[in-house]
């Protein structure tokens, strides 16, 4: 952190008529358990105002906000046998990161406490959260409707809101971010001055204004436009889309092509699906219906699941992004996080995401479905193509799903035949009509003669509750997923 911002901070804070719900003036005060308190309340006041952090002034006149110095130094404080700072980090859950700075501001030495806002729940001290009203400090309990405001605004608090640059000027924001993308992306017209363009990012929480005529670049404009996500955090830099691509059908073969994506999603998305299908290799005959050059897979289904590994993945994980591999017979999409919804409802119901902004924007761009998480649209091409059923598992704190390349229904795992089965009668149910045996032998290319192969399937499907008759007063009139 530079003193100038610094400087141009306190300045700002200072520029306040009066003390703030989230701000507060000292002179030489040292009182371990009041700014223990003050911690807690500062925290929680800055959520309910919509404020990133809140701020203690030591050296500032609570009255005219002139400076007037202060003796106060936290790192040579300690309360009993403990330092200061140690002792107070310990009585503050959940764990935050506060942290104090001395300025040598013109008028005089200032220090400040900086506190980050309440993010997924109250912040307590000493096991009890406090709120700040007027210059008091009360128990946040003994104020239900603050305390249930609070709770309402700790839900939407998101990882995209958090500040990936902070401090930046304009040319750096114009620098670090691909603005030219944002707006030919979002079909908006370029302004023809500088003004305009941070008005529009900041419209969409892309930038935000910080003082003395800087900018904060939020996560959500670093990880959808950065130049180079590696001129941010490390963290954000490891968020990059990693592409292993390999000549055989496991991780010991030789690794051909490999690619650590560095743009941000938006602005290098295409890109990265234009890479991945010239990769892919073609094949001249995909079942039955396919007697054409084809690309292994489809390259709809590559553009929707990528697209959903970078939307829903969980942000939170560190140390980890989106992976993508490619094998000489599948394609494995990997992304941190846990799905929000079943792995087995994925296809039919609408699709939850820990990212709103950045699905909200994605889908404004084109890159993902306004409606439903298009997976079904991915199911719809590999039955058209007759590849095997996707899959779609959770694999410890990640998503993956698997994407297979032509193989015969006589090659089909017992397990595949009846995950086939099911998504196809998803599919039918979606759009209004029933699987049968007849539309699932055409989904399998299994001639009409054969047609007991289908039905030996179709039980399986039953036998495990992935399916059931539609109606059973007319068991001939087809089948649907168990859950319909």
């Amino acid at each position: 952190m530079s003193e100038t911002r610094d400087i141009e901070l306190i300045d700002a804070l200072r520029s306040n008529h009066s003390e703030l719900p989230w701000l507060e003036f000292k002179r030489d005060n040292f009182d371990p358990e009041a700014i223990g308190k003050r911690c807690s309340a500062l925290s929680n006041a800055a959520r309910l105002e919509g404020q990133d952090f809140g701020y203690m002034l030591w050296g500032v006149d609570d009255n005219s906000h002139e400076v007037v110095g202060t003796k106060f130094d936290p790192d040579a404080r300690r309360v009993g046998n403990q330092e200061f700072q140690l002792w107070l980090a310990q009585r503050l859950q959940p764990s935050v990161a506060f942290g104090f700075r001395r300025v040598n501001h013109p008028k005089g030495p200032v220090v400040i406490l900086e506190i980050p806002a309440a993010t997924s729940a109250p912040v307590n001290f000493a096991n009890i959260a406090y709120i700040r009203i007027g210059s008091a400090t009360p128990r946040l309990t003994d104020y239900p409707e603050r305390y249930a405001k609070l709770i309402e605004s700790l839900r939407p608090y998101i990882w995209e809101h958090a500040i990936a640059k902070q401090y930046a000027s304009g040319d750096e924001v114009l620098d670090l971010l691909d603005y030219a993308q944002y707006f030919r992306l979002t079909r908006q017209p370029l302004p023809d001055n500088r003004v305009g363009i941070f008005e529009r990012l900041e419209a969409d929480r892309l930038i935000r204004r910080d003082v003395g005529e800087r900018w904060n670049i939020t996560h959500l404009g670093a990880i959808l436009f950065a130049m180079r996500l590696d001129r941010f955090d490390p963290s954000l830099a490891r968020k990059g889309v990693r592409l292993i691509v390999y000549d055989g059908k496991n991780r010991a073969a030789t690794v051909t092509h490999r690619l650590d994506g560095q743009k941000g999603y938006a602005a290098g998305f295409m890109g990265l699906v234009d890479y991945i299908n010239g990769l892919i290799p073609k094949n001249e005959h995909i079942g039955s219906a396919r007697r054409v050059s084809h690309r292994l897979f489809p390259e709809l289904s590559i553009r929707e699941l990528v697209a959903n590994a970078l939307i829903h993945q969980d942000m939170t994980v560190r140390g980890a992004g989106p992976q993508i591999e490619l094998f000489n017979d599948r394609i494995e999409i990997t992304n941190p996080g846990r799905p929000l919804v079943q792995a087995d409802r994925m296809i039919d119901l609408p699709p939850r995401s820990r990212n709103e902004a950045l699905a909200s924007l994605m889908r404004r761009m084109g890159f993902c479905e306004e409606q439903g998480s298009g997976l079904d649209k991915v199911i719809a091409e590999v039955e058209l193509s007759q590849l095997p059923p996707p899959l779609f598992r959770e694999t410890g704190d990640s998503m993956q799903v698997i994407l297979y390349g032509p193989r015969k229904f006589a090659d089909m795992t017992p397990d595949e035949r009846v995950r086939a089965c099911y998504q196809h009668a998803v599919l039918k149910f979606l759009s209004g009509d029933r699987m049968k045996n007849a539309t699932l032998c055409e989904r399998f290319g299994i001639d009409s003669k054969n047609a007991s192969q289908a039905s030996v399937v179709i039980r399986k499907a039953q036998e495990v509750g992935l399916i059931k008759v539609a109606d059973p007063d007319h068991p001939r009139s087809g089948y649907a997923p168990s859950w319909a």
